[in-house]
């Protein structure tokens, strides 16, 4: 029972509250952390240390992590193992130029240590190959661990985390790809490098000393010193690189919104405003990057200068040695070549450290992310979960305050204090932003209230099991969110067990939704895919399928928040007939601000501003004069005059067909068709909650009845609520002073009374005309069409991984990786002509740095010989020890040089193409953004990942080529001169070791193009999941969704094995292959020593110069895996920075008009690009004079909306089909006809800044119309300013993401405002009052008449009645065409019309 008895007995509960306090049982918050705290938690990432790159690792990672650290440490090792072979060769040639053993002793001594050079090899083949497998399995067990863990975490998240993410959920999701990229990235064959690296370097160093202690502490005396200073360069870079990476997250933000939104930034003209704010958030972010490559080219430098400086203290000592008989020239050598190896091992640690210090970001950045989820509110959680077997449907709220976290200082519901009745339907209705729907979202337990309480059947909601509530309740919200799937998945979502529901099922749904002519002229039917978001669909439809999938679901409580308001009238009532037939006997909760739909004997709340101001039955609310529900029926009156006009004998007196049945029934119970569902007639008692009643009155119905018996999921939910600072644009400061404006709010302009109202009638004077039959009305709705892209359906597993398999395949259908080579040829272009200079500059630095090894090579020969002197060793070896750090210094300085401008030069270049690739995307047409590759996703990642790694080809990968090809051609030239047979042998080994690189290259880059693939479907499904957790969650889609995520990782990471298994076996191939030839080379040598063809000088001058040279090359062995992931991330990004640009429908045009002028279809035939079969209009032909009002009608998805688009050139239209001022728009210049024509779109899109800088979007900053004075007028006219004028910044105040914070009619009214604020010359207003409240109603219709007294022409697409009657003409479209126009007045009077019939007048 409503009414004021029943709230009376609401404080008495005192008995009830102790129950509920003793059944509460123990109930564990794990902290309500305070949001200001969060925010500052989420600013203060703990510095990353190197543990940070294990923070996912977790005991199963065990085995493969130790097994990788004993096959690297086992690697590391061979390359000392490897010096003591080679300082015994030396020894034996050394002995040799001495005369000390003959040249057959040679031949014999060297082929003993070529063999075991072989053995050698082959080992260190094996765990080479072993241990690169390896880690690269444990990069991907540490993506497939983050993944899971963030993807289970923000699963428990509240809604008030995402709300509060200061960048945004949508610009989030593709920041956690990249940084768990990052991740995998360094924990995969760069951690192992380091590992090995730092294995040689010990087992190097350990070998020194203990072959000459003395020589190897003067050999490496500064390199204490050396390690400090790398050390602290190395901290010097965590702060550039955390600040790049926010600087990044905001580029990622922009890209996301602006691409997003991309039919309002091409109807504001907003792409250059986008792709400047994209351009500056980049350029910032290269600075940070800049400064982390001065820095690792600065270590690069000093540690080349130590590795060859070295040589100067110690071959003067090493000669002193010798000269003293306590060390012989081989034991020297080998500790040469063990400190050599050293310092080059650490040299070769340096260039991956730049990877490992972003996994190391990465990873704290991870961490901290998921702590913070772990912190967080959760969900209460109970140990005994209430899970009630039966679920009535009374629904209490008392003395309920909430605010929503993003605007903590205004209550959204304020003491607010509801009842609502088992099986019975009642109203909450209201202006925009009263708190109607907040009621929907406490009810979900999206949010928790601040104070206050909720009981469903008198059990307290935080006390129940939250998929056993979300499991009984339904919440269809207005903006109907629809699922990358087909119809008919959509719609079975409904269930809990969705994979069984059978088409039968299904179509019994879109019955009740009207949706079945809709679901029958489509290519696939029912397996139609949506697209992503449901896209593919009209406003009206989506909601449709929503209701449809309510249906399916069929839970004891419904909430309808504006289900209906993108439906044309007569769909409405046939919905709302079906919904009431249907939930007879259950209870229904309608939010909505159409009044019509509210019967006499409907109970209602009217809220204003958080409160309940008015409640009671309709037919008593009706009757309190004056009241806010005589306020709000006040617009309903003006289409329905004429119907009363003409029928008014039979109005009064004729009941509803719902009162009437409902009356006809006995009192008991009553079953429709073959349903045992119990139909209760209102109560006129208070229900249980309140007291005891009486047995009579109080019949349950099982829950089983209406839904399946409910256990817990295994996915249970724990919001948890983490705070972050919100980022917003640069704020438009709004200090100055509002001057007086001439504003177009009609008040201001003395026209108060631009409409006449009357008293008003309720609906069920519509429902007494309705004498068709339901067939009738169906068939009626057949001229609706639908924008549905026609897309082959295969056959879908259950959970989505054959339809991973299959996208898989067809990217790889797709895209072919580029050549390196072609990659490397876009960077010229791009760079300006200081850059090029600067690349020049950078590859002489290369080639420098390349000719020091050739030169250092010829300069140690000379020192090797001074051992073969017998006097004067020890000033000769000082001589060439000089020569070497003159060398070292030319070398380190070239190096230093190399690294940083070539580093300089590729970040120009990814930041160029990235602006590039911004500007050809937003430059596409509309067409472009509906194919599934082109997926905001895809795009966004695109933009931010694949960039950074893209970079890499020309920062790091290109100068090491260019080096060792350049360092190979001047060692070959040289040895060729100095002792050509040698050079010859060692150049037939060449094709040999080319075929292994290339077979390593080709099968590294086809399986991590693969791996890409597969991690951009998993994402892909991320992005889908928590982009819409509002439906997920209010469908208990959580466990579905997380099934087909860990199937799409499991993908990834069976795919990633494959990848891991290939790469390392042909790794280990190629990186012994230098082995092999480093043996034939040494034995060959030996062969041509003895037979005195050459002289042993000049046979050790080849050897240095070969093997340094070879050595240096093979290094470009280990870059390959991830050199084929840069070129896969290359041609993704250029695909889109070569997009065609100005090259569409566009910018055909260059004639500019000043007016749009009077507005002609001529026999108009469009289809959709991706439906070129399906005419969404035929033969249209249509007049809109200049400056006048026209309203245009049709049922839900007859082509209005496409009428629209084409006039704003979103969509190319034939030739000789649309003139604009007697002129084709196809001639006509698209921006400027943008200027003239301004849109408000059904579903408003509001970016995440001020509320002023959104008004003013995209308008020039020095404009008149950008003014505070022009913001302020246009928000009057739209009926906002008093809002926004009380909030505590004002116009200043910060909205969030899509208009978080803000209520659907105050994000309307918003966008209205955005419109009205360019003064337009043609104003398209697309359903934009569907969301408002009859009083804003009022006065959008006001603000169109006033615009048309001022001779701006206005354009409404609408369903509703009144806004119709507010305009000079109206045309009604269907059938792919005009059916009728005319003055309201003269429609809505005539019989038979089709105005009249969608309506719901001619019934």
């Amino acid at each position: 029972m409503h009414g004021p008895g029943a709230r009376e007995n609401i404080n008495d509960t005192d008995e009830r509250d102790q129950l509920l306090e003793k059944t509460s049982m123990d109930v564990d918050v794990e902290g309500n952390v305070d949001l200001e705290a969060d925010r500052e938690i989420d600013d203060q990432v703990k510095p990353a240390g190197w543990r940070s790159l294990f923070n996912f690792t977790s005991k199963s990672h065990t085995l493969p992590l130790s097994l990788a650290l004993i096959l690297s440490v086992a690697s590391g090792i061979v390359i000392p193992v490897l010096a003591i072979f080679l300082g015994k060769v030396f020894d034996s040639f050394t002995d040799f130029g001495a005369g000390h053993i003959s040249g057959s002793s040679l031949v014999e001594k060297v082929s003993v240590y070529g063999i075991a050079l072989v053995g050698l090899g082959s080992a260190s083949g094996l765990l080479n190959g072993g241990y690169f497998m390896l880690w690269l399995v444990f990069g991907e067990l540490q993506a497939k661990s983050v993944r899971d863990r963030l993807f289970d975490g923000m699963l428990e998240k509240d809604m008030e985390w995402y709300d509060m993410r200061k960048a945004g959920i949508d610009a989030l999701i593709p920041r956690l790809q990249t940084h768990i990229r990052e991740l995998q990235m360094a924990t995969s064959q760069p951690l192992g490098f380091v590992v090995q690296y730092a294995v040689t370097t010990i087992a190097a160093l350990g070998l020194a000393f203990y072959t000459a202690w003395s020589l190897t502490l003067v050999t490496l005396a500064f390199v204490p010193i050396s390690a400090v200073f790398l050390a602290w360069i190395s901290a010097r870079m965590q702060p550039s690189i955390d600040a790049q990476i926010v600087e990044l997250t905001q580029a990622s933000k922009l890209a996301n919104n602006s691409i997003s939104a991309i039919d309002t930034v091409k109807c504001f003209n907003g792409q250059d405003f986008e792709v400047w704010q994209y351009s500056t958030a980049v350029k910032r972010a290269a600075t940070y990057y800049l400064t982390q490559a001065q820095a690792n080219a600065l270590q690069i430098g000093f540690v080349r200068i130590m590795t060859l400086g070295m040589f100067v203290q110690g071959f003067w000592y090493g000669s002193h040695l010798v000269d003293a008989g306590k060390k012989n020239p081989g034991q020297v050598l080998t500790a040469f070549w063990a400190c050599l190896m050293a310092t080059q091992a650490i040299e070769q640690i340096l260039p991956q450290m730049i990877v490992l210090e972003k996994g190391r970001a990465a990873g704290a950045t991870l961490k901290a992310i998921y702590i913070h989820m772990e912190r967080g509110r959760r969900i209460t959680r109970m140990v005994g979960r209430r899970t009630p077997a039966y679920c009535d449907g009374d629904i209490e709220v008392r003395k309920v305050s909430f605010a929503y976290p993003s605007r903590p200082e205004q209550l959204a519901l304020n003491s607010a204090t509801f009842f609502f009745p088992a099986g019975e339907t009642t109203f909450v209705i209201g202006r925009s932003g009263s708190g109607k729907s907040t009621l929907g979202n406490l009810l979900m337990r999206f949010y928790t209230p601040a104070s206050g309480d909720i009981f469903i059947d008198g059990n307290s909601i935080p006390t129940l099991d939250i998929n056993w509530l979300r499991n009984n309740i339904t919440l269809v919200q207005q903006q109907s969110i629809l699922f990358n799937e087909t119809i008919f998945k959509n719609i079975a979502f409904g269930r809990r067990d969705h994979s069984r529901v059978r088409k039968e099922e299904v179509k019994r749904s879109i019955e009740t939704a009207s949706l079945q002519h809709t679901v029958s002229d489509l290519p696939q039917g029912l397996e139609t895919l949506v697209g992503v978001g449901g896209n593919s669909m009209s406003g009206g439809q989506k909601q449709r399928v929503a209701i449809a999938r309510a249906r399916l679901r069929d839970t004891p409580i419904l909430i309808l928040d504006e289900a209906t308001s993108a439906l044309d009238q007569i769909s409405r009532s046939l919905v709302m007939d079906a919904i009431r037939d249907w939930r007879r006997g259950k209870t229904t909760i309608i939010i909505t601000h159409d009044i019509s739909q509210i019967l006499q004997e409907d109970y209602a709340y009217i809220m204003d501003k958080g409160v309940i101001v008015q409640e009671g039955y309709r037919h008593a609310l009706g009757n309190e004069s004056p009241g806010p529900f005589g306020t709000l029926l006040q617009p309903i009156v003006e289409f329905t005059r004429p119907i009363e006009h003409e029928k008014s004998h039979d109005v009064k007196n004729v009941p509803s067909p719902q009162v009437a049945q409902s009356e006809s029934l006995p009192s008991s119970k009553v079953s429709k068709n073959s349903m045992d569902i119990e139909y209760l007639p209102r109560r006129r008692y208070i229900p249980s909650v309140f007291g005891p009643l009486p047995d009579e009155s109080r019949s349950r119905r099982p829950s089983k009845v209406l839904i399946p018996p409910l256990s817990p999921v295994a996915c249970h939910m724990r919001p948890m609520s983490i705070n972050t600072a919100v980022s917003f644009y640069p704020r438009r400061k709004l200090s100055q002073p509002i001057e007086p404006m001439d504003s177009l709010t009609p008040a201001l302009l003395g026209s108060p009374d631009a409409l006449e109202m009357s008293r008003s009638i309720g609906r069920d004077t519509l429902l007494s005309y309705r004498k068709r039959s339901k067939t009738e009305d169906m068939r009626s709705s057949r001229s609706a069409r639908t924008s549905i892209e026609k897309t082959s359906i295969a056959p879908r597993l259950k959970h989505g991984v054959s339809e991973g398999t299959r996208k898989l395949r067809e990217a790889e259908k797709r895209r072919r990786i580029s050549p390196v080579n072609k990659i490397l040829f876009t960077v010229w272009p791009t760079l300006t002509c200081r850059k090029r200079f600067v690349l020049l500059c950078g590859f002489l630095c290369a080639a420098i740095h390349a000719a020091a090894t050739p030169v250092f090579s010829w300069v140690f020969s000379q020192l090797l010989a001074t051992f073969f002197l017998t006097s004067s060793r020890s000033e000769m070896a000082l001589k060439w020890s000089l020569s070497v750090l003159g060398v070292a210094i030319g070398d380190a300085i070239a190096s230093y040089l190399m690294h940083y401008l070539l580093e300089s030069c590729g970040q120009a270049w990814i930041d160029t193409l990235r602006v590039q690739a911004m500007k050809r995307i937003l430059d596409q047409p509309r067409a472009w953004f509906d194919r599934d590759r082109n997926s905001l996703s895809r795009l966004t990642e695109c933009l931010d990942r694949n960039a950074e790694e893209m970079r890499n080809l020309v920062g790091r990968f290109a100068g090491f080529v260019f080096v060792a090809v350049t360092m190979m051609m001047i060692a070959i030239v040289w040895s060729l001169i100095i002792c050509w047979k040698l050079t010859l042998v060692g150049l037939a080994s060449a094709p040999f070791l080319y075929a292994l690189t290339r077979i390593f290259e080709a099968v590294s880059g086809k399986w991590e193009g693969k791996s890409n693939d597969a991690g951009e479907i998993a994402g892909s499904i991320f992005a889908e999941t928590f982009s819409n957790i509002r439906t997920v969650r209010a469908l208990t889609l959580e466990g579905y969704f997380h099934q087909k995520y860990a199937k799409a990782t499991d993908n990834a990471m069976i795919v990633g094995l494959k990848r891991s298994a290939y790469s390392g076996f042909f790794f280990g191939l190629s990186d012994s292959g230098i082995v092999f030839v480093t043996a034939l080379i040494f034995y060959y040598g030996a062969v041509l020593a003895s037979s005195k063809a050459f002289t042993t000088q000049d046979i050790l001058t080849v050897f240095t110069m070969l093997l340094f040279s070879i050595a240096n090359a093979n290094a470009i062995v280990a870059f390959i895996p991830q050199i084929n992931s840069s070129r896969d991330t290359a041609t993704r990004l250029l695909r889109l920075s070569t997009l065609p640009y100005k090259s569409s429908h566009e910018h055909t045009g260059n004639i500019r008009l000043s007016s749009p002028g009077p507005i002609n279809f001529a026999s108009l035939t469009f289809a959709y690009p991706s439906r070129p079969t399906h005419p969404v209009l035929s033969s249209f032909t249509l007049t809109l004079p200049s400056s006048t009002t026209t309203a245009i009608a049709g049922a839900s998805g007859s082509g209005k909306s496409t009428i629209a688009s084409l006039l704003l050139g979103l969509y190319p239209s034939p030739p000789q089909t649309l003139f604009l001022s007697s002129l084709d728009i196809r001639t006509l210049h698209l921006p400027t006809l943008r200027t003239l024509i301004s849109i408000v779109p059904q579903s408003p899109t509001l970016f995440p800044a001020t509320i002023a800088q959104n008004i003013a979007y995209a308008l020039p900053e020095f404009s008149p119309l950008s003014s505070i004075a022009n913001i302020r007028s246009a928000a009057q006219a739209a009926g906002i300013d008093d809002f926004i004028v009380s909030l505590s910044r004002g116009y200043d105040t910060p909205i969030g993401e899509g208009g978080t914070g803000l209520s659907g009619g105050q994000a309307q009214r918003i966008a209205i405002a955005r419109a009205v604020a360019r003064r337009p010359r043609l104003l398209v207003m697309d359903e934009a009052t569907s969301g408002l409240d009859g009083e804003s109603r009022r006065l959008i219709r006001e603000t169109v008449m006033v615009l048309g007294k001022r001779g701006i022409g206005v354009l409404v697409i609408t369903h509703e009645g009144e806004m119709m009657r507010g305009c000079e003409g109206v045309v009604v479209v269907g059938n792919r065409g005009v059916v009728e126009k005319g003055g309201f007045e003269e429609l809505i009077t005539r019989k038979d019309g089709e105005l009249r019939r969608l309506l719901g007048g001619g019934l």
